[in-house]
Formats: structure tokens, C-alpha cells, sequence
């Protein structure tokens, strides 16, 4: 390939910067565009919130610790509850480090009244330790007199600071410019496409704090808040329905359609909850009998070792049984009265021919010798002397119950 002219080059890198220069155009005529919307919209929303509520009366004089607690309250409840909450939480605790070290469960009855009591009094208390924590003392108003961004700066590094509680502590304790938006409030600002999904979940809204200005955003704080506290009361609330279609056509629409996908997005959750807990009990099930089939396998093996190493009692008791009767039949072949012919002068010869008798007939019974070196006369155990030595035969009962006692 020809290597390219300078003329050719120069040529491409005004391509590029051209490109590059009308990207970002348009991106700033989007920005811009964008922008004037949101802005447009929030004014539409200022407008209809006068329009269908009415202000909620002025707050009272707070130390900044108070109006930190009254806004972990006032999170996603209406503001008389919120009140109650307060009131209560001073009569039925002596004070706020009693607060702090009460359990939630405990807390959350005092607490009951509101839509959500359990997070209610998880903030609560998740806010109170961190200040003490942070400052050993629950004496904060020497923070209004601090700077602005540093006080800010703490109190965003405590863990149950959400971004409505630091937004309320910021315009009504500090003094400063921020508008308060909650969940509930952000379903208002999604449905009417001032926010987006992404702005939303980050729970921040761009452009609130230039369009409304500061000495008008405490009383619009308070409008948003009735609006936002009624509606996620209840969906089908009349009056905040008029509220969004008058911001922007079709936002009743948008919210059923978010509505819809929550739930749907909700069922997925819990069925993915139950997918996952079958699986870990059917994978427990599946170890618990890999564990016991292993165990019994070990247990087959060790027997069969114990088996091939000693004998069976059966096979030993039977062997002890045949022992016993052939020596029962040798001593009852010695018990019987010798002949007179073949015994008269040696009466002991006798004995000792028929005991060999008995026992070629066990050899050729049995197929082996069963003569045993231990016996002591002609291979006849000592326990049968008497009955091959006192010349006369046993009963059979008597043979019977001796052999019974030897086997036994």
C-alpha cells in the first residue's frame, strides 16, 4: 500500500476533528434540551402541587439532633405521625440515650403507628449511635456554625443517614438549600419523567434544587411530601392521579406500568428465593446420603474384615455339638458290659477295642479322625472316666443330661 500523501492526512484529521465537533453539539443541544424539560416539568409540578394541597403548618424550633430524628420518622410517613412518633418517643424514655440503647423490636412498638415502623426505628436508632459515636455528646448545634460542606461531610458518613434525612437536616437544621425526596416522592418524579430509573436508585434529583428556589423550598418540600406520602398510601388515590396527569399526559399510565413491573420484578425475587432454597436443600439432602451410603459402605467393609478374621459363632457352637456327641458315643461304646468271652481276663483291652471301634465308625462317618491327643484313656475325655470304668450302662436319661451339661 502507497504510504499516505501529507495532503491525504491533513484531509482525515479535519474528518475527525469535524466529527468530534458536532458529537459534542449535539450533545450539549440534548443536555440543554433535557434540561429546560426537567426544569419545565418541576415548574409543572410546583404549579399542580399548590394547586391540589394546601401547606402544612411551619415547624417548630428544633435543636439540629431533633430534626435529625424527626426526619428518620418522617422518611415515606405523613408528617402528623411523624409528630406523634416525636412526642411519643419523649414521654416513654427519659432521654435520647435511652434512646440509642433500645432494641429495634422495642422501639418499633412505640413506634407502631407508622406505615413502617420497623424501618422507622432502625433509622432512629442507627442515627443516634452514630452521632454519639461521631461526637460523644448529643449536643449538635455547634455544627450551624460550622461550615456548610464539612457538616455535610459527617453526617453523610453515618450509616443510617439516607439521602432524605440528610436532605431535611440540611434545609431545616443547617440552614442550607436542598429539597428532601424520599421513595415515596421519587415515584412521583419517575412517573412524570423528571427523573430517571438510574437518578431514582441514586435517590437524587438533578436540576431540583436550581428550578425551585430556596426561599420556596421548604413549602414545596412539604407539598411533594403530602403527595408522595397519599399516593404510595394508596395507588388509585384521586387527587394525586390528577397531580401527575396535570405535570405530564399519561404519567398515570407510566405509574401503572411501573407499578406492574415492580410487582412482576417482586414475583421474580421471590421465586428466585425459592429456586435457590430448593436447590440448597436438595443439595444437603444429596450430601446427607452420600454421607451415609459412605458410612455404610465402611461399616460393610469392617464387618466383612471382622468375619474373614474369626469364625462364626454358629459354625464354632455346631463343631463343639459334634465333638461333644462323638465323644458321648465313644464313652457310651466303653459304658456297654463287656463280653465275657472277649473280656474276661482283660477287662480294660476290651474297652479300649470298642472305644477304637467307635471311633473308626466316626472316621468313617465324618470322613476325618476325630481322635483328640488331650483324651486320657483311648482318646475318652476325664469327664467321661466314670462311665467307661464302673462296668455297668448308662440310662439314657443319664447320658442325655450329661451331654446337655457338657454342651451347655
Amino acid at each position: 500500500m502507497a504510504p499516505t500523501s501529507g495532503k491525504a492526512r491533513a484531509i482525515n484529521d479535519g474528518a475527525k476533528a469535524f466529527r468530534h465537533f458536532l458529537n459534542n453539539t449535539f450533545r450539549q443541544i440534548h443536555y440543554q434540551m433535557s434540561a429546560s424539560n426537567r426544569a419545565s416539568l418541576i415548574g409543572k409540578l410546583q404549579a399542580a402541587l399548590k394547586k391540589f394541597y394546601q401547606p402544612l403548618p411551619a415547624q417548630p424550633t428544633r435543636p439540629l439532633l431533633e430534626h435529625v430524628l424527626y426526619a428518620s420518622l418522617l422518611e415515606d410517613a405523613p408528617a402528623d405521625l411523624a409528630d406523634e412518633g416525636m412526642a411519643k418517643c419523649e414521654q416513654e424514655f427519659f432521654d435520647w440515650n435511652e434512646v440509642r440503647v433500645t432494641t429495634v423490636t422495642e422501639l418499633s412498638q412505640v413506634l407502631e403507628n407508622l406505615p413502617e415502623p420497623q424501618k422507622a426505628a432502625r433509622r432512629l436508632k442507627s442515627n443516634l449511635q452514630a452521632i454519639f459515636e461521631e461526637f460523644y455528646t448529643f449536643d449538635l448545634d455547634h455544627m450551624k456554625k460550622e461550615n456548610l460542606g464539612r457538616a455535610v461531610s459527617k453526617f453523610e458518613k453515618m450509616p443510617g443517614m439516607t439521602p432524605f434525612v440528610l436532605s431535611y437536616t440540611v434545609q431545616n437544621g443547617l440552614g442550607g438549600h436542598s429539597i428532601p425526596v424520599d421513595y415515596s416522592a421519587m415515584v412521583i418524579m419517575l412517573s412524570t419523567k423528571i427523573a430517571s430509573q438510574s437518578e431514582a436508585m441514586a435517590g437524587k434529583v438533578p436540576g431540583l434544587e436550581r428550578a425551585i428556589p430556596k426561599n420556596k423550598a421548604i413549602d414545596f418540600s412539604g407539598l411533594l411530601h403530602q403527595a408522595a406520602v397519599a399516593l404510595n398510601k394508596n395507588t388509585k388515590d384521586k387527587t394525586a392521579r390528577q397531580l401527575l396527569d396535570a405535570v405530564s399526559k399519561g404519567s398515570s399510565k407510566n405509574l401503572d406500568e411501573w407499578l406492574a413491573s415492580k410487582k412482576a420484578a417482586k414475583k421474580r425475587v421471590v421465586q428466585r428465593k425459592a429456586n435457590e432454597r430448593a436447590a440448597a436443600e436438595e443439595a444437603e439432602r444429596q450430601r446427607i446420603a452420600e454421607e451415609k451410603l459412605a458410612e455404610e459402605k465402611k461399616a460393610a467393609k469392617a464387618a466383612a474384615a471382622r468375619t474373614h478374621a474369626e469364625p462364626k459363632p454358629r459354625a464354632a457352637a455346631a463343631t463343639r455339638a459334634q465333638d461333644e456327641l462323638r465323644v458321648a458315643r465313644r464313652a457310651r461304646a466303653c459304658a456297654d458290659p463287656p463280653q465275657a468271652a472277649d473280656c474276661a481276663t482283660s477287662p480294660d483291652a476290651c474297652c479300649a477295642q470298642r472305644h477304637a471301634a467307635a471311633r473308626d465308625a466316626d472316621a468313617a462317618e465324618h470322613g476325618s479322625d476325630s481322635s483328640d491327643g488331650s483324651h486320657a484313656q483311648g482318646g475318652i475325655p476325664s469327664r467321661w472316666q466314670h462311665l467307661a470304668t464302673n462296668g455297668s450302662r448308662p440310662s439314657t436319661q443319664r447320658l442325655g443330661a450329661e451331654l446337655a451339661r457338657v454342651l451347655g
